[in-house]
């Protein structure tokens, strides 16, 4: 349990303890639950979301915007963007970001996949939603370079000042950033 992401040593025991005193109620039903993600989740091979199919039920729905494609590094970054429910159109997955110093290239990401899907599926518009990282940057400019003699419009998120947020608790790097994206009235 401590090798999961978000739980250390100590807050492993205390839910290992806590499964064992429930075991009928917790553990078991959870061992079952995790038996059975284990047998039937698979990565879509289109987008590269998780489901239970060889399409997910994202890229098999007639009632999203084909054209768009909303471009993320990972699956959690897909479902956050699905909780938002702003996002009618497809996605892709690209499996993590460009890094020299991890050693992460285009070709261990889905980015050629990417640009088969832009030349072969009348892709009109690529959303950029990667993270706001030396990395995410870096990926997203390769892209656009991949991207450039297609026929496609090109956007990234906006980045700056969320909403609720107050200037005093922001970094440096997020004021700029607003500051740049700035709109008119």
């Amino acid at each position: 349990m401590a090798k999961l992401p978000g739980l250390g040593p100590r807050s492993a025991r205390r839910a290992v303890l806590h499964l064992i005193k429930k075991r009928s109620i917790l553990l078991n039903p959870l061992a079952d639950a995790l038996f059975n993600v284990a047998q039937t989740a698979r990565e879509c091979t289109l987008c590269g979301n998780i489901g239970t199919e060889d399409l997910c039920d994202i890229c098999t729905n007639g009632k999203r915007q084909n054209a768009q494609i909303c471009v993320v590094e990972d699956v959690a970054d897909l479902w956050a963007m699905e909780r938002a429910a702003a996002f009618k159109g497809r996605y892709h997955v690209l499996g993590g970001c460009l890094s020299a110093l991890d050693g992460v290239g285009p070709e261990e990401l889905r980015i050629p996949l990417l640009v088969d899907r832009v030349q072969n599926e009348n892709i009109t518009e690529v959303i950029l939603a990667l993270n706001a990282t030396v990395d995410g940057q870096t990926t997203a400019h390769y892209i656009a370079d991949q991207l450039e003699d297609m026929e496609v419009d090109l956007s990234l998120l906006a980045q700056g000042v969320p909403i609720g947020g107050e200037l005093d608790y922001l970094d440096d790097g997020t004021i700029t950033a607003a500051l740049a994206a700035r709109k008119a009235l």
